[in-house]
């Protein structure tokens, strides 16, 4: 039996989107990446699918997370909504730090 998966954030830490590009398949938009936002909801742990493209098992489990990002932010100088507009990710553990 292996043992449960502790996520590292709670809904309403912030947190920074790390910016890498790493070789092969990896699920984060790059335009997300260096990124604040705010954790919305934990989903829960699930195998890597990063791994998983591989064919591997995709372990050890990874939290998932649902991230909000001011839009304004996100776009910076391009974007012209309102400035409460957000967009939500969801992000694997292994893609965020403390901002």
């Amino acid at each position: 039996m292996t043992e449960p998966v502790v996520p590292r954030f709670k809904p309403g830490a912030r947190v920074r989107v790390r910016v890498a590009s790493p070789t092969g398949h990896y699920r984060t938009p790059t335009y997300i990446q260096g990124k604040v936002g705010q954790v919305q909801a934990v989903y829960g742990a699930y195998n890597n699918p990063e791994e998983l493209a591989y064919g591997r098992d995709g372990l050890p489990k990874q939290p998932l997370y649902k991230v909000v990002f001011l839009q304004r932010d996100v776009w910076k100088d391009r974007y012209n909504g309102t400035s409460g507009d957000t967009i939500s990710v969801d992000l694997y553990d292994h893609w965020l730090e403390i901002a």
